[in-house]
């Protein structure tokens, strides 16, 4: 019963905490709640049995221990008392409550409020959305763990001090809100599609949460950069079975085609064009284009790179950064040989922006193996390794920089 409980800690925990801050209208006596939901769990599950729909279980014991823990507060706090009778008069069937496979989406909703600092907003979603420790959210934004915990502390205050509801905005406010949504639901997918720490190269569970909200973000707004991330996401996805073997790193011209999910990419591809034909596509679909054109190459050998860096070059201008350029150097290397790619890595690496990214060294070192420049691939495989956090990409590195000549 312990591991059925752990996997449903994994599979569930984050949708009843959503559930529960949306029935207590606190972050912190949510949590609270949903640590004493387990705890009753692990008492009773292994007498009673699994329940019928163990989130709903989780989700009711979750919020009686929190009315529990409220009257034992009103000893201390007599405005406690009103807060206590609401959520007793409250009805709540939890069998029947259609509103609980919406609450992650409300969720991602408070946490890019726009009243939250674009950074506070980030860090809060991958915290509470995502489940990572703050930690790992501090590796993800390469900063300390003490800023990141200031930053959501500070976010959670400013959602109560400020009374932010929680739902989700009308369709009027809509538009407004849609790029920073996309955004937080974009980094639930990239946790999930590659860990940014431990021994698993991917956790499918937040894959398939970030797809499902896309969905229902598209019928609430159906604009062409939804569509575009929902294809760029299904794009991804469709690789995800050839990504890894015995749970090792395998790169994308290495993969078994064969292995790729065909209907996410019709999907995918479909979605693609839909967003292209609109004209009012941006990063996203743009992204989206290029993960198409690798998923419609039959082989390797015969993907078109001259397009997928001509898609760069348009995506470059649309939202520039440092990675989106890494990406195209890396394009380039394909279409004009290692030379054209490492020359453009240099450049990059000596305006300081990705020193500390382990790909672009990873990118580097891979270029000069390919042009027998051995001392500087092993310098820079090293560098990816010191600041790699990820196992399965650790012993990819690792195996990579053994096989260079001695």
């Amino acid at each position: 019963m312990r591991e059925t409980l752990a996997a449903v800690y994994r599979d569930e925990s984050r949708r009843v905490l959503a559930t529960l801050i949306r029935l207590l209208g606190d972050f912190e006596l949510a949590e609270e709640a949903l640590h004493d939901s387990f705890a009753a769990a692990l008492a009773q599950w292994p007498q009673d049995g699994l329940p019928r729909n163990p989130r709903a279980w989780l989700v009711s014991a979750g919020r009686f221990k929190a009315i529990d823990r409220i009257r034992q507060r009103m000893r201390f706090d007599a405005s406690l008392k009103e807060l206590a009778w609401q959520l007793e008069e409250v009805a709540f069937e939890p069998q029947q409550d259609v509103s609980l496979e919406d609450d992650r989406l409300r969720l991602i909703f408070i946490c890019c409020h726009p009243a939250l600092p674009a950074d506070a907003q980030s860090a809060l979603t991958l915290r509470e959305v995502c489940g990572l420790t703050t930690e790992e959210v501090a590796r993800a934004f390469l900063c300390a763990p003490s800023t990141v915990a200031q930053r959501i502390v500070r976010a959670k205050a400013k959602i109560r001090e400020a009374r932010i509801p929680y739902e989700v905005p009308s369709r009027e406010e809509l538009p407004g809100r849609l790029g920073q949504v996309l955004q937080v639901i974009y980094l639930l997918f990239n946790e999930g599609y590659s860990a940014s720490s431990g021994p698993s190269l991917t956790r499918h569970d937040l894959c398939a949460e970030a797809i499902r909200l896309a969905r229902l973000l598209i019928t609430l707004l159906p604009e062409p950069e939804a569509w575009g991330l929902l294809a760029l996401m299904l794009l991804h996805e469709s690789r995800r079975p050839a990504r890894s073997r015995n749970a090792e790193l395998v790169l994308l011209p290495d993969q078994d085609r064969g292995l790729w999910n065909a209907e996410q990419i019709a999907e995918g591809c479909a979605l693609v064009e839909q967003a292209l034909r609109s004209r009012r596509f941006g990063p996203y679909s743009l992204q989206a284009a290029i993960a198409a054109v690798h998923a419609e190459a039959s082989t390797a050998d015969t993907t078109d790179w001259a397009q997928i860096v001509g898609l760069y070059d348009v995506l470059l201008r649309v939202e520039p950064s440092p990675v989106v350029a890494l990406n195209r150097a890396a394009a380039v290397a394909m279409r004009d040989g290692p030379a054209a790619g490492l020359q453009l890595i240099d450049v990059l690496l000596a305006r300081g922006e990705l020193q500390d990214y382990h790909l672009a060294h990873a990118a580097r070192a891979d270029l000069c193996r390919q042009l027998g420049r051995t001392a500087d691939a092993r310098e820079a495989y090293l560098r990816a390794l010191a600041l790699v956090r990820q196992d399965a990409e650790r012993r990819f590195l690792q195996q990579r920089l053994a096989e260079l000549p001695a």
